[in-house]
């Protein structure tokens, strides 16, 4: 890249997000690593700066309109105008709809959603100045469906439709909207979900494995070069997409 850019990724404190993070640092990008505590978002910004990368952290809570704005004002001053944004950031609250509480369901939907919408018409502007961005958001296998997660299937499929109507009210200003669905991946959300149905962590990815054709879970390297393609100058003419990392044929 002849001139750095910068790259926005919400929820890069840890997994996917910070995996992402850094391949678009080494990719050329400076990167802000926004995360709901500066604190944390601060140990990948850390070890981007450590390989020679430009990265600062960023502190904010994604749902939160005006925190949204200054963060992206924040970014803007100090790194320059963030034309990449990937929207990674993500909670889960999974239950069977029975027992899934009414607060359950809005704080997924709260972040996975909300959050990717204010996060994005905040960085627009950037980009429709610029007349060029790119958007990659994250979604999920679990937007086809998923026993015990009515609430995150729901917020994955709609940041599918919310991908599709981007790329169209965007694409005229020279930006791209794309969304990564991955399946299954190793990270510590992951293992929260074995600790949560008291099942070895282990056993739970030798399980998933199994289940899968290429017969491994997956990375979070495996979705940053995912998100690294959409990122580029060379898909420039993809656009509306959602490329399922899954190991296998979905969607």
């Amino acid at each position: 890249m002849t001139d750095a850019r910068t790259a926005l990724v919400t929820g890069a404190a840890r997994g996917i997000g910070a995996a992402t993070a850094r391949r678009l640092a080494r990719d050329g990008y400076r990167v802000a690593a926004l995360d709901l505590r500066e604190e944390d978002a601060e140990t990948t910004a850390a070890a981007i700066r450590a390989d020679g990368g430009d990265a600062l952290a960023v502190g904010a809570d994604v749902g939160d309109e005006d925190a949204v704005v200054q963060a992206v004002a924040h970014v803007a001053r100090t790194l320059g105008p963030p034309t990449v944004l990937v929207n990674n950031a993500g909670i889960l609250r999974d239950n069977l709809l029975f027992k899934m509480s009414t607060a359950d369901f809005d704080d997924v939907l709260r972040v996975h959603l909300r959050g990717a919408f204010l996060v994005s018409r905040a960085v627009q502007a950037h980009q429709v100045e610029a007349r060029w961005g790119r958007v990659v958001n994250l979604s999920s296998t679990s937007a086809l469906g998923n026993r015990g997660q009515a609430n995150y299937a729901a917020a994955k499929a709609g940041m599918q439709g919310f991908t599709k109507t981007l790329a169209i009210e965007l694409g005229p200003f020279g930006v791209t909207v794309n969304a990564v669905a991955p399946g299954f991946v190793e990270t510590e959300m992951t293992r929260a979900v074995a600790e949560r149905v008291g099942v070895p962590f282990e056993d739970l990815l030798a399980a998933e494995a199994k289940a899968v054709p290429v017969r491994r879970v997956g990375q979070p390297e495996d979705i940053a070069a995912a998100v690294s393609f959409f990122a580029s100058e060379e898909a420039g003419f993809v656009s509306g997409q959602v490329l399922y990392v899954a190991g296998g044929p979905r969607g």
